[in-house]
């Protein structure tokens, strides 16, 4: 019996869903979810109208998988199905095309960046988020809203596996807005990494989880057991991808060093972070439509670290308080 892939199932996009949701105004940012159930896996598209955005680039894991990296992008595309998945990018292109009536022009021709995570761990079939679900993410694409938890590309995203997959736990999309004066700034990411996720008193939250204690495991105190016991890790492959989007303008040089900044930040709040076997990639992004001469770059990406942290922390359900 052949694995359920793309050839042999009569896939459907879904693009409606229920559940926990940031809102945001946040014009210029247009977010689109799209999934297959038979995966499940998915992707997320975020679309910059009218005219798109400067973009940088920074990549700090191991093993990226990532399309366009452009200094100018109309949209962003994240989605699941490791390498395979990068084809939901291309159908993001070519949806913006056929918006464009086929137009040959240079000057409109669709800047689309990408990148994927490896989400085939917790799942046994090939079903990858093709050409046709990126069309349907970017058709599906609203202003204000963008879903957290397990849904679009953080389908089937886990994280806390650096010692056991076992010991792993399902995460998702997380995403964090904020204003500053004339300036918005928004974090989204989808966070499928090999290390586990830790609050903001320094505690891991997610991840690391031993299922016949319920105790969670504290990153050296874990490595030092294994050690001892003679057990290898074995960590299946990981990733965590994260979009930066400010309306601030900000030259090139600033905007790639915002994006740095804030990347290594998010080794707070998830630990370790850029193994040689994560794929972690961030898009810095600025829509340019307002200046702010009160917000210099570092602290802009002061503010976005911070929010870099709770989007993390958003992509999971947290546990209610006792």
């Amino acid at each position: 019996m052949s694995r359920l892939s793309n050839d042999s199932a009569s896939l459907v996009p879904r693009t409606s869903f229920g559940g926990p949701a940031l809102e945001l105004d946040f014009p210029g940012l247009e977010i689109g979810v799209a999934e297959y159930e038979e995966g499940p896996t998915g992707c997320t598209v975020f679309h910059f109208p009218p005219a798109g955005a400067a973009c940088a680039t920074d990549v700090r894991g191991g093993s990226p998988g990532l399309i366009g990296a452009y200094d100018r992008v109309d949209a962003i595309c994240f989605a699941g199905g490791s390498l395979y998945g990068l084809e939901a990018a291309s159908g993001v292109a070519a949806e913006l095309l056929r918006r464009r009536d086929y137009s040959r022009d240079w000057t409109a021709i669709a800047g689309v960046s990408g990148a994927i995570i490896y989400d085939f761990g917790p799942r046994e079939n090939a079903v990858y988020p093709d050409k046709e679900l990126g069309r349907a993410a970017l058709a599906a694409a609203r202003p204000g809203l963008f879903l957290l938890g397990p849904r679009g590309a953080g389908r089937s995203a886990t994280v806390g596996k650096t010692f056991e997959f076992s010991q792993g736990e399902p995460s998702g999309q997380g995403g964090a807005f904020r204003e500053l004066g004339p300036t918005m700034l928004a974090v989204f990411t989808v966070v499928n990494a090999i290390g586990a996720i830790v609050d903001r008193a320094g505690d891991v939250v997610r991840g690391h989880l031993d299922r016949a204690t319920g105790l969670r495991s504290p990153l050296v105190a874990g490595l030092e057991e294994r050690q001892a016991a003679g057990r290898p890790r074995r960590p299946p492959g990981n990733t965590t991808l994260t979009l930066v989007v400010t309306n601030q303008r900000l030259d090139a040089r600033s905007l790639e060093q915002v994006g740095r900044q804030v990347h290594a930040s998010m080794a707070r709040a998830i630990h370790p972070l850029h193994t040689l076997l994560d794929g972690d990639v961030l898009f810095a992004v600025s829509t340019g439509a307002v200046d702010n001469e009160l917000i210099d770059p570092i602290a802009l990406a002061v503010f976005a670290s911070e929010l870099a942290w709770d989007a993390v922390l958003a992509s999971f359900k947290q546990p209610e308080p006792s």
